[in-house]
């Protein structure tokens, strides 16, 4: 226990340890789901040059993540030295720490990801993780500069509301790594196994269902970690494997997926919303 404590206490410390566990998932998954893929997904090249447009955009979350890393650590240090938080109102002890903090941050994956998918400008950010055809593992971290920034904001809220201290905040930022890869990795699970997981956890088609190219299904599923803010909030929905199709039915030209600069520039160019675009 105190040993757990220690080492997510000062992960922070050690980038080339949290690198290293980003990209071992990646391979991890990136190796499953060539060995029990969902669907036989046809790149518009090859599946390299595919995740090169994805780790273009991986780069930038990490930067802009790491410089965030230095407010979330004097912002968690601070509450700690003032007692400002639910963990500390609570008196939670370590463990009650853990839970309260790898709960609040997870509602804050979940509220974002739902404020990015109702408020029309911020939309144009998330549109960029939407608009991929091909959802692999490398999709989990595909996001535009400014989904990325709003993500962190909300992180940064719920450790104020919290109070989260640095191990619980490393807990869950390796949780939500891992999960990420997981649930966006191209990999078949046995449907009743997926199910019996989708009552805690995110499950891999349960996730892909938010990627469905068509609404309403697009607008649910949008729990990071935990599947029980869906449930209890009204967003969560099921569609049988077979029937998900990827991409987005407006908004995007779903021929330009792997066009990584007008991806880049496309939040910032006027486009007709009540469009439709079928081509995959």
């Amino acid at each position: 226990m105190n040993g757990m404590i220690t080492y997510f206490s000062t992960l922070e410390q050690r980038p080339l340890e949290r690198m290293a566990l980003l990209a071992g998932g990646l391979l991890f998954f990136w190796i499953i789901e060539g060995a029990i893929p969902l669907f036989h997904l046809k790149y518009r090249k090859t599946k390299f040059s595919h995740a090169l447009v994805n780790f273009g955009f991986t780069v930038m979350h990490l930067i802009i993540h790491t410089a965030l890393a230095v407010l979330i650590v004097l912002l968690s240090d601070w509450c700690r030295n003032t007692g400002f938080g639910l963990v500390y109102w609570l008196h939670s002890g370590v463990w009650g720490a853990v839970v309260i903090g790898v709960l609040a941050l997870d509602f804050s994956s979940w509220l974002v990801h739902w404020v990015m998918h109702k408020q029309a400008y911020l939309w144009r950010y998330h549109l960029v993780h939407h608009s991929d055809n091909k959802v692999d593992v490398t999709t989990g971290l595909r996001h535009h500069p400014g989904d990325s920034f709003l993500r962190g904001l909300f992180f940064l809220l719920l450790i104020f509301i919290s109070g989260a201290p640095m191990y619980s905040v490393m807990i869950y930022q390796t949780l939500v790594v891992v999960t990420t890869a997981f649930t966006h990795a191209n990999i078949s699970l046995n449907s009743k196994l997926d199910r019996a997981i989708s009552y805690i956890l995110i499950s891999p088609n349960m996730h892909k269902v938010h990627h469905h190219w068509k609404q309403p299904y697009t607008d649910s599923n949008y729990g990071a970690v935990f599947s029980f803010w869906d449930r209890m909030l009204g967003t969560y929905s099921e569609l049988a494997p077979s029937q998900i199709k990827y991409g987005l039915d407006r908004y995007y030209d779903n021929a330009k997926d792997e066009d990584f600069m007008a991806l880049l520039k496309d939040p910032f160019v006027k486009k007709d919303s009540n469009s439709t675009l079928n081509d995959q």
